[in-house]
């Protein structure tokens, strides 16, 4: 979404870097180039204005003027001014004491508010809660069936009530939750083509009957500088506490997302990006920017590699790994990690200039399923002893997965090569330690060495 505004404030970038003392007209015509940027990336012109002049403020002090690096120091105001222009901090879902605690979504129809729903209760069960889903929108034609469908693929129950009257359902929704035993309720309600008065009034009704901890508003990213006109319009009515910036996969500009904050206040909560449950992110301001800037996010993917580590590895086989002594079951078991911390893509894109490596093709998002392909022809005996892979088995694996033999050649030689760097890289660390054969417990991700990624993420 980002890609055009972050391939031309790193432009506006380079002409800094280049030079070993700035002027007056250097700083006016960098400061003109990222005006551009931010504009051309529909972000609201009066947030550009107040944006660019504050950079422009802290760009002409004596510090960054006198500076033997003034170029890094201008990057270092727009990285922070675009920061706290995002929110400066994450902002975090909270609950009073009471319980259940209450949830409620608001938001134009066609934001996606019902998919946001499911993919919060999904990402608050597994948060060790136990959630409700309430459908409140009776308008849609098959809104609560979409709601309850969402909800039986992730075990959640669902509230209909009597599909009638939203207020109604919401408050019985509440009930519902405590006669079960439910310590979270998720109301989604019904959204309009565009702002109107009937369904600002249902919302403040509802909001007035159940009392929800958060009000958070669905936003759809593709929607644009338009987007600030509705924001500003909920939060006046019904004064919501943050935002779910949907559809971030997409390809609009992104200017939305820059606008949301300083037009109204109200922080992004939360973001996602695609379909599946668990694309619903945490909106880390910094992480974003450095995003933008072109810096990656290594942080998001070490704290998603952690998440979906099911369990710490056995001494014995992180003994065996850091020896190099792994085969093609070790592979298959990287596969399914890479896949659940969403894909090759994914984990490129979060690196610095990853986004650009993606875009121009260099990244072949299939190689995996080949991978796996040909993995699953080996024999048991064959994946667990490497070596028994002879010409004629090769050609039956090949075979047997539709690949050519080349292309299963290449992955036995990247298999080899692996071996021998994990192997000299743990010789290495060995003789900087000292402490040859005593290997602390890591994650089961074949690859990387002796590393704790707790400490890694720490380090970030």
């Amino acid at each position: 979404m980002f890609e055009s505004l972050s391939d031309k404030l790193q432009k506006a970038f380079s002409g800094f870097k280049s030079k070993g003392h700035l002027t007056e007209d250097d700083i006016n015509d960098g400061i003109r180039e990222i005006r551009m940027a931010l504009l051309e990336a529909d972000v609201n012109y009066k947030v550009v204005k107040n944006f660019t002049r504050r950079v422009k403020e802290r760009c002409l002090t004596a510090e960054v003027m006198d500076s033997l690096t003034p170029g890094q120091n201008v990057i270092k105001i727009v990285l922070d001014e675009l920061t706290e222009l995002l929110g400066g901090k994450t902002a975090e879902l909270t609950f009073g004491s009471r319980i259940p605690g209450v949830v409620m979504l608001v938001g134009l129809q066609g934001s996606g508010k019902t998919t946001a729903a499911a993919k919060l209760a999904y990402r608050l069960k597994k948060q060790g809660h136990n959630p409700l889903l309430v459908a409140c929108d009776v308008y849609r034609p098959a809104a609560a069936d979409q709601l309850q469908t969402l909800g039986d693929e992730m075990d959640v129950r669902v509230y209909r009530g009597d599909g009638k009257d939203p207020v109604k359902i919401a408050t019985e929704g509440v009930r519902d939750a405590i006669d079960n035993l439910r310590d979270v309720v998720i109301v989604d309600t019904a959204g309009r083509l565009h702002v109107d008065d009937e369904m600002m009034d249902e919302a403040v009704a509802i909001r007035d009957a159940v009392e929800p901890d958060q009000i958070l508003m669905v936003v759809d990213a593709m929607t644009g500088q338009d987007v600030v006109n509705v924001v500003a319009a909920f939060a006046e009515k019904v004064d919501f506490d943050g935002v779910i910036m949907s559809k971030m996969d997409g390809d609009a500009r992104g200017g939305g997302a820059l606008s949301i904050l300083e037009v109204t206040g109200k922080p992004i909560e939360f973001i996602s990006a695609g379909e599946r449950p668990d694309s619903l992110e945490i909106f880390h301001p910094d992480r974003m920017v450095k995003r933008i800037l072109g810096m990656g996010d290594v942080v998001s993917v070490i704290e998603r590699a952690i998440e979906i580590q099911d369990r710490e590895m056995e001494e014995a086989e992180a003994e065996r790994l850091a020896r190099a002594d792994f085969d093609f079951n070790d592979f298959l078991q990287v596969i399914g990690q890479t896949r659940k911390m969403g894909g090759l893509g994914k984990l490129v894109s979060a690196l610095p200039g990853g986004d650009k490596a993606l875009n121009a093709g260099q990244i072949d998002e299939h190689e995996l399923d080949r991978t796996e392909a040909i993995i699953n022809s080996m024999t048991p005996a064959e994946r667990a002893k490497p070596t028994l892979l002879n010409g004629s088995r090769r050609k039956r694996i090949a075979d047997g997965c539709g690949m050519s033999i080349q292309q299963v050649n290449q992955l036995i030689k990247r298999y080899n090569e692996t071996r021998k760097q994990v192997k000299k890289m743990m010789s290495a660390m060995n003789q900087q330690s000292g402490k040859k054969g005593k290997r602390r417990r890591r994650m089961g991700i074949p690859g990387l060495g002796d590393i704790d990624l707790s400490q890694l993420k720490n380090m970030m």
